[in-house]
């Protein structure tokens, strides 16, 4: 099998990413809640947080690849930080997600691929890991792959990532804006019946509430009832989960190939410079899946939903104790500051999810194409319902 590679390096200048087709939410005038987003509206906005990412095809068989999400420039085996998974819904495979939970920490980079593609991503970090300077004794490492199945759009059983594709996304990550849409693990997904894909957004807080920053990333593939800003989207270009099943149908304001299932997962990568503990981020990671709600997904049977959270404050950093050391002190948040918190990553999600959708080229795979969703047709109804000037 011969696949063509293409690095979706998150480097790209701003004014790169801003002539593309297809705009982000923000380019249309959709503002999406009441908090102001960082400069780049994406998780890179979280000081030192990087992001690498690799598009692997071939011709109309293979659509899938590697996204790559860094904590920060250093060995995060070494240098560890505070985390928590959330699940809102367990269908899915997601590796390393037992120690995580237990010890509240992460000590790896977090990789997003195929369903199919973990086992083979999960043994590329490890070789990562273990790779680094400092790391030559290392006998344990908990690496942490995420997935969604892009099954429909790839020939999934042909798990087509090496472990060439995971490394040269870790390698190529970076700080700086982040490519969204049909890139790395987002080039063979599916969301609400149009193409998915890899998004991202960010809230920050005023000085008043502490200022920390809340940057998400999503890889979207899951289904449901389109809902864009409060506004009906899905119910109005006729394409919607249940839609044959209750009699109905759309304006015929946009395209229509049948009513679109709703399983399938999204994966949620959260990270804040808020110092928070592992029981407060997942309770921030919790409330990322009220973002997805917004969106009109039901989070169905058949769907794999998961939010990973971490946090990159220095104070909170958990780094090796030293000789005689038993206790740690870090300062953490209080929990009656943690709300507007929680706000920030409920609005994020929702429009890392928008972002996901709008920026999202369409893709011809082996069972045919999925179109991207027809930002005109949006823009007009989102004006229907005054959600844009």
């Amino acid at each position: 099998m011969r696949c063509s590679v293409v690095l979706a390096l998150s480097f790209l200048a701003p004014a790169a990413l801003a002539q593309g087709p297809r705009p982000r939410a923000r380019d249309i005038g959709l503002v999406i809640g009441v908090l102001p987003a960082g400069p780049l509206d994406a998780i890179t906005d979280v000081a030192g947080v990087r992001v690498g990412q690799v598009t692997v095809t071939s011709g109309d068989s293979i659509n899938t690849g590697i996204t790559a999400i860094l904590p920060h420039g250093g060995d995060v085996f070494r240098e560890k930080v505070p985390a928590a998974v959330s699940v809102g819904n367990g269908f899915g495979k997601l590796t390393g997600l037992a120690q995580v939970r237990e010890l509240g920490e992460l000590e790896s980079p977090i990789v997003l691929t195929c369903t199919l593609c973990v086992p083979r991503a999960a043994d590329a970090v490890l070789t990562w890991v273990l790779g680094l300077p400092g790391n030559e004794d290392v006998r344990s490492v908990n690496v942490v792959v995420g997935e969604t199945n892009d099954g429909w759009l790839n020939a999934i059983r042909r798990r087509p990532v090496t472990e060439a594709h995971v490394l040269e996304a870790l390698r190529a990550a970076r700080e700086g804006p982040v490519e969204e849409g049909s890139v790395g693990a987002g080039r063979g997904t599916v969301a609400f019946g149009w193409k998915g894909g890899i998004g991202t957004a960010s809230r920050r807080l005023p000085a008043t509430l502490g200022g920390w920053t809340v940057g998400v990333l999503v890889q979207t593939n899951f289904g449901g009832v389109l809902t864009i800003g409060g506004a009906p989207v899905g119910r109005r270009l006729g394409r919607y989960y249940l839609r044959d099943e209750i009699g109905a149908g759309g304006s015929g304001a946009g395209p229509s190939a049948g009513a679109p299932g709703a399983d399938g997962s999204i994966m949620i990568v959260v990270a804040t410079d808020a110092p928070l503990d592992g029981r407060q981020l997942e309770r921030l990671a919790q409330r990322a899946f009220l973002g997805v709600g917004r969106t009109g997904s039901p989070m169905t049977n058949g769907s794999g939903d998961f939010a990973i959270a971490f946090s990159t404050a220095a104070s909170a950093r958990l780094g090796p104790l030293g000789a005689g050391q038993r206790t740690r002190q870090a300062e953490v948040v209080a929990n009656d500051a943690l709300s507007p918190l929680f706000e920030a990553v409920v609005e994020a999600t929702e429009e890392a999810i928008v972002n996901s959708l709008f920026r999202a080229v369409p893709v011809r795979g082996p069972r045919g194409t999925v179109p991207a969703l027809p930002i005109d047709s949006v823009v007009t109804v989102l004006r229907e319902h005054r959600i844009i000037p």
